[in-house]
């Protein structure tokens, strides 16, 4: 029979945070054994304060086996909370660390390709000119769903990354904090040293027979090339080069025969960083594709993630030449 837990007398009293510890890495480590050899105290010891933490919760937190421990329904719950708990404690002492010294400190970022070949070297720039002690990892984000798993896991402090197409009602969940830098509108290039870039106006269905470089299906740039010859009622043109590596893309692009689309600010970065692209002028219209960081809204941001958002707003408004103004 189901008993209300009170919380102050069974948990606030008894439950000690070296107590979680051992749970959460027990929780990881999927073996008793391997966490007191982690701990460097015994197993009886581990097996002693496990045995105590279901005592209190009048559940049972792991199944046990001859190959270790599974967490059962409750103990993913409570390792849930754990994660969240030793995360915050992390963020304590990042916090104090920066009010002794703001100029040091770690950032764990992950961003979209297309993103982190661009825009994100702009943050850096400004932000390490700011603190220059401070270490910044960057990860690619395997998806183009911002909402990877990785930001719920604490793994990154914050994300940069374009939401999928159209956006929903919610853009990317309740758990998330976004930041829409600026949209970025869909744009068709070529090369320079193509005909189409001393064309002063184009007609989009002179350019179906040309090699298409694109990204597969289902991506956006190729939804909208569908969409975009669909409208004249022409059929989507052949596609000779599909890949999602964009430094691939923009070689083939600059260097060969190919007509790609991708969003203004990446072309007009990469012209920038010296690849001769040439936006088009073509006579069709693409919406724009937002730029946004986003943050895991339960989390306390530590006072440099809050400064690299800074640096990104500030980023953002400098590339008025190459983006749309925020919706």
């Amino acid at each position: 029979m189901y008993k209300k837990i009170d919380w102050a007398n069974q948990v606030g009293r008894r439950v000690k945070l070296r107590d979680l510890h051992v749970f959460f890495m027990v929780a990881q480590h999927g073996s008793m054994a391997e966490a007191a050899r982690q701990l460097g105290v015994s197993q009886p010891a581990v097996s002693e304060v496990i045995a105590d933490l279901e005592h209190v919760y009048g559940v049972r937190l792991f199944d046990r086996s001859r190959e270790g421990v599974e967490r059962t329904l409750y103990g993913d719950s409570l390792f849930g909370r754990c994660v969240a708990v030793f995360d915050e404690l992390k963020q304590s002492v990042r916090d104090i660390e920066f009010l002794l010294n703001p100029a040091v400190g770690e950032l764990r970022i992950a961003s979209v390709e297309s993103i982190t070949a661009t825009f994100l070297p702009k943050v850096i720039q400004r932000f390490v000119q700011k603190y220059p002690c401070v270490t910044i990892h960057v990860d690619d984000m395997p998806t183009r769903r911002i909402a990877l798993p990785g930001l719920r896991e604490r793994k990154f402090d914050l994300v940069f990354g374009r939401p999928t197409m159209p956006l929903p009602d919610d853009h990317l969940g309740p758990d998330f904090k976004v930041v829409f830098l600026f949209n970025d509108p869909l744009v068709i290039a070529a090369g320079e040293h193509t005909p189409w870039a001393r064309r002063r106006k184009i007609d989009i269905a002179e350019l179906i027979a040309e090699p298409w470089l694109l990204v597969a299906p289902p991506s956006w740039n190729y939804v909208y090339v569908a969409q975009a010859f669909e409208q004249r009622g022409l059929a989507m043109p052949n596609v000779n080069l599909m890949t999602l590596s964009l430094p691939l893309r923009a070689h083939m692009v600059a260097n060969g025969p190919f007509i790609t689309v991708n969003t203004r600010m990446v072309i007009g970065l990469m012209r920038e960083y010296g690849l001769k692209l040439k936006v088009l002028p073509v006579d069709v219209q693409m919406e724009p594709w937002p730029v946004m960081v986003a943050t895991l809204k339960s989390r306390t941001l530590s006072p440099l993630v809050e400064r690299f958002i800074e640096c990104a707003r500030d980023a953002a408004k400098v590339l008025e030449p190459y983006r749309g103004r925020p919706e």
